[in-house]
């Protein structure tokens, strides 16, 4: 059922209207299938692409869509709704940009933004490594400098379109502790990167999730973005977005959920009644739906912040917390909703489910976020 959305122009409820469109002709037909067999989704991002849907919240000069957040939010949502893997790749896309946008010279934003933003790559986001999740300050991957060259070692973990992208804004360590992290952008097709298998995960199967292996790899020494010791500082506040895009995501499955369980409970009928009319249900679908609504209204809250250039940090992580909490419980009620079919795969809750997890777990768990929030309180 679409949600009655509450939008700040025709022109966004008109892109509205074009998500919803694509991701019911595009992305429903086909997610089951990929989900399923855990193959690639060819075609698919070039169509969001081609549609403007990879470059939203990015500004007009660059060749973005020049959308404020709680649109482009709204967006990410409708896209998780039918296909979360997808709507979770689009906003790492987005992520991954961010580096180049916020701290990239004139010159560096002229030579590769708009080719980002184009509609026909696809970027990663590559902080994360295998003893370094949480703490990102310690990372490992080394980048030494080599006339006029960077040469990198090492590995990074849970990369998200690792091996397919066009492009990774990778975060490597260029001198000692947490001011000697810096941030380049790699090109996907850089001599000496390679890649692990993917990741065997629990959902979000359709997109691999893989590590990279960096082996003496030469990078142009004008791939560095901001100053030396500065990657921590670019990769924080990048962290801040992203989390929103996490919590629209997380609202997308959770809303997808609800609708599945509220049709099935108008289907099915026990005691010569619907089962939506049996009280204990009712409650529980009614809790579902307030869980849902609330949790929405957390991330445009945290949205309208950011697009006004207010502070939203400790907002960000509340509804990164809030919106992910939600789509764990609703996702699981839906489950409940449906009885023994609940836990087949012949229903949709199920992958509901196992891809309502993940949202719990990254761009910062939520442990981390309390810990955000807390600080947040502080004096």
């Amino acid at each position: 059922m679409p949600v009655d959305r509450l939008l700040p122009s025709e022109d966004a409820a008109e892109l509205i209207a074009l998500t919803r469109d694509i991701a019911d002709k595009v992305l429903d037909p086909i997610v089951d299938e990929h989900e399923r067999t855990e193959t690639y989704p060819d075609g698919v991002f070039p169509q969001l692409g081609a549609a403007g849907l990879l470059s939203l919240p990015q500004p007009e000069q660059w060749g973005g869509g020049g959308q404020p957040y709680e649109v482009y939010l709204q967006v990410l949502e409708e896209i998780a709704a039918r296909w979360a893997t997808v709507a979770v790749a689009v906003s790492v896309h987005s992520l991954s940009t961010h580096a180049l946008l916020s701290f990239g010279t004139e010159e560096q934003k002229g030579r590769w933004l708009p080719g980002m933003l184009s509609g026909n790559q696809i970027g990663a986001y590559s902080l994360s490594e295998p003893q370094a999740g949480s703490d990102a300050a310690a990372l490992r991957c080394a980048a030494t400098r080599d006339g006029d060259h960077y040469v990198l070692n090492g590995s990074k973990a849970w990369i998200t379109h690792g091996g397919k992208a066009d492009f990774y804004t990778l975060f490597a360590r260029t001198g000692d502790g947490s001011k000697g992290i810096s941030c380049f952008l790699v090109p996907g097709d850089l001599e000496g990167l390679s890649f692990g298998k993917p990741e065997e995960k629990m959902g979000l199967h359709a997109v691999p999730t893989t590590a990279a292996f960096y082996d003496n790899a030469r990078l142009d020494a004008d791939r560095l973005i901001g100053a030396e010791g500065q990657g921590l500082s670019i990769a924080f506040s990048a962290l801040d977005a992203g989390r929103l895009g996490i919590a629209a995501v997380a609202v997308g499955i959770a809303q997808a959920a609800l609708d599945e369980a509220t049709r099935y409970a108008n289907e099915r009928t026990t005691f010569g009644r619907k089962i939506i009319d049996h009280q204990g249900l009712g409650f529980v679908l009614a809790d579902m739906a307030a869980a849902v609504v609330s949790a929405r209204a957390t991330y445009l809250d945290a949205a309208r912040r950011r697009d006004l250039g207010l502070p939203y940090s400790t907002q960000a992580s509340v509804a990164k917390l809030i919106a992910t909490d939600a789509a764990m419980k609703v996702t699981t009620d839906a489950v409940q909703v449906l009885g023994g079919v609940g836990y087949t795969r012949d229903f949709r809750p199920e992958r509901y489910m196992r891809e309502a997890k993940i949202t719990q777990i990254f761009e910062g768990t939520n442990q981390i976020q309390r810990l955000v929030i807390a600080r947040g309180l502080t004096a």
